[in-house]
Parts: C-alpha cells; structure tokens; sequence
C-alpha cells in the first residue's frame, strides 16, 4: 500500500529533525555558528535553542536569512552581526538537492546570497537534509538566481539562451506580485531539469551582468547528514555513506 500525502508529509519532517538532531551532536560550547535557512534548518535551530536556553550550549551565531534571525532571538541564541574578521567554525545548512560530490542546489527559500556569503566565511559547512534531497545528478529542482530589478529582462533573455526556461518568482502578497529576497533583489527560477556539467554553468551564470548569485553551491561542503528515517548517513564529496553514529566529532 502506497503511503497517503500526509503520511509522506510526516515522515520527511520526522526525517529533518533526526537530521537536524544528528548535526547538533557535533556543536560545542565556544563555537562560532553560521545558521541557515528553510525548514530543515529551522529544525535545528529550535533544537540549538533548546540547548542554549537549558544552558548545556554557549554559542554564538549569525543567521542566513531574516526568518532565520527572527527564530534564533526567539530563542534566545546570542546573535552576532557581520563584522570584518568574522569567521564561523561550522554553519549547519539544508539544501534543495545534492549528489555524490556534495555539489548543492540551494535558495529554494531564497535566501541564497546569504547563504553563500555566509557559508563562504565558514571554516565547515555541513548539510543536513531528508532522503529526498539526494539525487544522481542536479537540475531537476529549479536552479534560484538573484537578480537585480533593472537588470531582470536581459538577464531572462542570456539564461534562456543556456536552456534553463526561467520564471519570475511570484508573491502574490506584494504589491508588484514578485518575491522579494531580503536584500529587495528578484528570484528568478530556471528549469534546467538536468545540469551535467554545474561547473561550467556556474561559469556561465557568473558572467552574465545582474545576477547577484546564483543557487550552485560547489566545493564548499564538507560532509552531510542525510536521514533515513531512524538511520541517518555522512557523505562526504567522492566517498561511501557512513553511519552518522560512527563519528563522536564533525567527519
């Protein structure tokens, strides 16, 4: 019997927690935290919070995302804002989908570019994510740009030319009708349904004019937390999955 909706709903929310659960194992009082953004993130940070406020944890942090913020204060995470010199030990991020080698979609909640400039200032990016998130090859969730207004019609026009169908991102609750990412920037999602070469797209995206950034994260994770239900795995780029249980420190 195939599973209902809201049962597939519920297990790959009980798989984000266990995910998130894992990688607040590996966290330790002093560190410096880069906290990221979407639900499986969210997870882990209410956990962290729960830590920090019982007093088992003294951490601080920056959040990639204004909803991410918003939760950590709630919480009563100390917060640190952008600073020449700030580094972080290990930031903790989800993603939309990744392969073998650790190369990442993300943005799908929008707030790639400060995730990637966060996660650029990190000493460890570790992923953590549900089955599902795991593909053989990336492209088949949309590819999220950054884009500046002004910039926005010809920057539709260079990514079409690349084959990746581009959508304006809708928000029906702004005035104009567009999503807003919370640098004011548009999101542009481009369904490129495979990329077999995401360095070389990459390349390609970073050369056209507007684009503040675009969803490829590569070479930038170490390792991931990907659950399976009660069972949960780390991959690290290149190498066989291992039981999350065997390592008491980061992989």
């Amino acid at each position: 019997m195939n599973p209902t909706p809201t049962a597939s709903v519920s297990n790959q929310e009980a798989q984000k927690r266990h995910a998130a659960a894992t990688a607040l194992r590996w966290v330790r009082s002093g560190m410096v935290l880069g906290l990221g953004s979407g639900s499986t993130s969210a997870a882990f940070i209410t956990l962290l919070g729960e830590k920090v406020q019982a007093g088992e944890l003294q951490i601080q942090a920056t959040a990639t995302s204004r909803a991410s913020e918003a939760l950590a204060r709630q919480l009563n995470i100390p917060l640190l804002e952008p600073r020449r010199g700030l580094r972080f030990d290990l930031t903790v991020d989800g993603a939309d989908e990744l392969d073998a080698q650790l190369r990442l979609i993300k943005g799908g909640g929008g707030a790639l570019l400060r995730e990637k400039v966060l996660e650029t200032a990190s000493d460890y990016l570790l992923i953590i994510a549900d089955s599902s998130k795991n593909v053989a090859q990336l492209g088949r969730f949309p590819l999220p740009l950054e884009v500046v207004p002004f910039a926005l019609p010809w920057v539709l026009d260079a990514v079409e030319k690349l084959g990746g169908a581009p959508a304006v991102r809708p928000n029906a609750q702004l005035p104009d009708g567009l999503y807003r990412s919370d640098q004011g920037n548009l999101l542009v999602d481009c369904h490129f349904n495979v990329i077999p070469e995401p360095e070389q797209l990459a390349l390609q995206l970073q050369a056209i004019p507007g684009i503040v950034e675009h969803g490829l994260f590569l070479g930038m994770a170490q390792a991931a937390i990907l659950s399976h239900g009660d069972r949960a795995e780390v991959l690290r780029p290149g190498v066989a999955a291992v039981n999350a249980d065997s390592f008491a420190e980061l992989p």
